[in-house]
């Protein structure tokens, strides 16, 4: 949990970069580093304001997670990257084993 207590992570709609960041007990400009560092991508209207889904805060909330254990952005990033690839995988060999089934 980060220092400041965080707010729960609303499950639907789509919020505003502050509320982003409140819902996980960080700076609007922290989110902003995180978006430049390529940890997350939100939405953007046709006037180009950032729009955050349950996903986005979800991921929020991991990085926070994983800063509060120690672990540096570098890092975030790696570990992000493994586990879509993680799962990429394993929706794949769930769809050939499916396949194999079939047969």
């Amino acid at each position: 949990m980060t220092k400041n207590s965080p707010r729960p992570v609303p499950v639907a709609g789509s919020h505003s970069i502050a509320t982003a960041a409140q819902s996980v007990g960080v700076s609007v400009q922290t989110v902003r580093l995180y978006e430049l560092r390529g940890l997350i991508t939100p939405s953007r209207t046709s006037g180009g304001t950032r729009r955050y889904q349950a996903k986005d805060l979800a991921r929020l909330q991991q990085i926070s997670e994983l800063i509060d254990r120690g672990v540096n952005l570098a890092g975030i990033g790696i570990i992000l990257e493994l586990e879509s690839e993680n799962e990429r995988l394993r929706k794949a060999l769930a769809k050939e084993s499916h396949r194999q089934g079939a047969d």
